[in-house]
């Protein structure tokens, strides 16, 4: 950005441009959203952005809107499209006379906007809300310690299935992730997948106890010791989904990197140095992008070395 350090502020949050990211700060008011006022601010990379709108708001506003790239913020992962407009934190409601000034803005940001900005993240880009956290669900509690996630049921609302199976503590090693069902819908829960799971129709339930749900012939959350149940005052979305969001870049963090493919060879053998030369650029990428660790890279270098 030309003008590091400025600052835009709208209803229930100021946008603040610095050289390489934008920091969003939420205001606490008492109109403001309670997932705003959760969440207090957030440092968004100008890498994890895909575009940029301004159209007409609501009563007299125009709605500044940064879209982030799929993939780029856990927050938005776990929630999966649930969220109201209104909950959006990525959009600035301003008044409709300050449109010019808006639009300035709107075209600073997709001036520092980059050649991936059209394509999905391969990482999280932006910061998931910091453990520890925990919110009461209508069958038990949910805790997250930044490394294990607990469940403790309750004696009033948590199903015969639950009690029997007990208390449950799950290591986010053993998850390959999280789905998040909005409290404000019917039915809403929080449910962690283990691995293994997620290559299957649906998540497999974590104890076979309970009716499997019509649709994938998964055990109902209701059953499903791996399940907190939403309901009202229940897990509301200020608090359920910033922990599911905590969770889920948690398990993507300590999920094994990709092992680096060896391309069959095209018009030469394996020892081809121009081909070789390739597979190196293309692990050098991977590394930056840290979907290759440290000892990861050494190893497969060497490799690709030994070639020539």
């Amino acid at each position: 950005m030309r003008h590091m350090g400025d600052v835009l502020a709208g209803n229930h949050a100021t946008w603040e441009f610095d050289t390489d990211s934008l920091l969003i700060r939420f205001e606490r008011g008492i109109r403001t959203p309670r997932l705003f006022q959760s969440l207090r601010e957030r440092r968004v990379p100008y890498a994890a952005l895909s575009s940029v709108t301004l159209s007409p708001g609501k009563r007299g506003t125009v709605v500044l809107h940064a879209v982030p790239r799929p993939g780029a913020d856990p927050l938005l992962e776990a929630a999966a499209g649930q969220l109201k407009e209104g909950c959006d934190p990525y959009r600035l409601a301003l008044p409709a006379d300050r449109e010019t000034l808006a639009e300035y803005y709107a075209d600073e940001l997709r001036s520092v906007l980059g050649p991936e900005a059209s394509e999905p993240a391969d990482r999280f880009l932006v910061a998931a809300p910091e453990a520890p956290m925990q919110f009461k669900a209508y069958d038990g509690r949910a805790g997250f310690d930044g490394s294990r996630v607990s469940f403790r049921w309750s004696w009033t609302g948590a199903s015969s299935a639950k009690w029997k199976a007990g208390d449950q503590t799950f290591p986010v090693a053993e998850l390959s992730g999280v789905e998040w069902r909005s409290p404000e819908a019917m039915e809403g829960y929080l449910r962690l997948v283990p691995r293994g799971a997620a290559d299957t129709d649906g998540p497999a339930p974590a104890s076979g106890q309970g009716a499997p749900e019509p649709a994938t012939g998964r055990v109902q959350a209701d059953q499903d010791p791996a399940a907190v149940l939403f309901g009202l005052g229940y897990g509301p979305v200020h608090e359920s989904l910033p922990f599911a969001a905590a969770v889920l870049e948690s398990v993507r963090r300590t999920q094994p990197a990709p092992l680096v493919p060896a391309p069959a060879p095209v018009g030469g053998s394996l020892h081809d140095p121009a081909a070789v030369a390739e597979r190196m650029r293309h692990l050098g990428e991977l590394h930056r992008a840290g979907l290759v660790t440290d000892d990861e890279y050494s190893a497969k270098k060497a490799e690709l070395l030994a070639e020539l």
